[in-house]
């Protein structure tokens, strides 16, 4: 397979995964519509660094290695859970704790302080790492769109970085999209509503994650 031919599948491809729900669109929809786009810019790039880990563990064989250890594959689905379960709750305490001032924001929150943009940039980078089904995912995608003939691990970094730079453009479109309303968003009782919703979701992936197998 020539490695020039398969790239239109490759984008293709890259495109309709980065486009399906999941924790990641649920943290930039979140971070975007409160902080506007320039403040999703770093759950993008964590979620990214993530990925692009992933697909180089990938290329070094450690990813299979996990994919295929059934107590490795058990100890990251755990620590998922409990990543997205803890992001959830955060949310949700959010929600109530604005429910308990009338709607009215705290004057001073976590995302507020000057360590926000790399707090989000660590949530971004702990929830990819942390999904199980990354290691599978990675194991299985990569090896396709890589001819026999070519090196592996760096040709797996080259269209991994290329899966980095799409996903960051359509990312940041998302996040601009949704910044567009940002006004609409930064309401108090729509911004409650919105963390009980993404808290909501991020605990029942969590659970899913939990529950889910190879």
């Amino acid at each position: 397979m020539d490695l020039v031919a398969s790239l239109p599948a490759f984008v293709i491809a890259v495109v309709l995964i980065s486009a399906s729900p999941g924790p990641a669109v649920a943290l930039i929809l979140r971070r975007s519509a409160i902080r506007g786009w320039r403040g999703a810019v770093p759950t993008i790039l964590g979620l990214e660094a993530g990925l692009y880990l992933w697909a180089l563990l990938a290329a070094a064989g450690v990813a299979a290695l996990v994919a295929a250890s059934e107590v490795a594959f058990v100890v990251l689905r755990v620590v998922g859970a409990v990543v997205l379960v803890y992001l959830g709750f955060k949310c949700l305490r959010a929600s109530w704790r604005m429910r308990r001032s009338g709607d009215q924001p705290a004057a001073a929150t976590e995302e507020d302080q000057g360590h926000s943009a790399w707090k989000a940039f660590g949530e971004g980078l702990g929830v990819q790492l942390a999904n199980p089904k990354a290691a599978v995912f990675m194991v299985s995608f990569y090896p396709q769109f890589v001819p026999s003939d070519r090196p592996l691990f760096a040709t797996t970094a080259a269209l991994a970085l290329l899966q980095v730079a799409i996903e960051i453009c359509l990312y940041l479109a998302l996040a601009m999209g949704v910044a567009r309303a940002g006004g609409w968003f930064r309401r108090s009782a729509v911004r409650r509503r919105l963390e009980a919703v993404t808290g909501t979701v991020l605990v029942a992936l969590g659970v899913r994650v939990a529950l889910t197998s190879r």
